[in-house]
């Protein structure tokens, strides 16, 4: 199956093509770097740029995967925008990905994993999984209180991309690792498994939980 995946949950964003085979593997095409701040006027023409720079057209993708959050009000509604819109007309299935279980993913922690993102006030972002192999599972994501994450990540490894954060618990005597922002390769894999688990969305379904009714930043889960 062709998937496209997409994020455009930061700053700076990616989409990706992958060719992804009967298990839960997925050999990635490309991955292509968007801008910030201009997703909604590239995000569409650089996909079908994408699609026909391999010789594809939108008729051969077979599913999506998309983050859902955490990340920028606007930038994640242009993501699921996009991805609604195709998957609704090509009638394929989607399969939304936590950006915070794409963390813990690309840590490559096993056991109990608390994957960190900074949500701004002085709050954090903490999703807790349970990693087994490539088997992950979801216990929680919730919004913390810095010192409310220093209690969740006692008895399990964090992962997270601040600086910050990653100093912050580390002060606190727990163990942390440190690691990049994931692309949308990794949004492309975890979406193929949930996509083959049956974990996949409708269109009219794929939205985000608002977390604070007046932030610009929310998260979801898969499902």
């Amino acid at each position: 199956m062709l998937l496209l995946a997409a994020d455009t949950s930061g700053k700076h964003g990616t989409i990706a093509l992958a060719r992804c085979g009967p298990d839960n593997t997925c050999s990635v095409i490309e991955v292509l770097p968007l801008e910030g701040g201009t997703f909604s006027a590239q995000l569409v023409p650089q996909i079908a740029a994408l699609l026909a720079k391999h010789g594809f057209s939108k008729a051969d993708i077979g599913g999506f995967a998309v983050v859902s959050g955490p990340g920028s009000f606007t930038g994640v509604r242009v993501g699921l925008a996009a991805i609604k819109a195709l998957a609704e007309v090509l009638q394929k299935p989607i399969a939304a990905v936590s950006l915070l279980e794409a963390v813990a993913v690309s840590s490559g922690s096993q056991g109990r994993v608390v994957a960190v993102l900074d949500a701004g006030r002085g709050e954090v972002y903490a999703g807790e999984y349970d990693v087994d192999g490539d088997d992950v599972r979801v216990l929680q994501e919730r919004l913390l209180t810095h010192a409310k994450l220093l209690e969740a990540a006692k008895g399990s490894t964090a992962v997270t991309t601040d600086r910050g954060l990653a100093a912050a618990v580390r002060g606190a005597g727990l163990p942390v690792g440190e690691i990049e922002l994931p692309r949308s390769d990794v949004v492309a894999r975890q979406g193929w498994k949930k996509i083959r688990a049956g974990k996949v969305v409708s269109p009219e379904a794929l939205d985000a939980n608002y977390l604070r009714s007046s932030s610009e930043i929310f998260s979801k889960s898969g499902p």
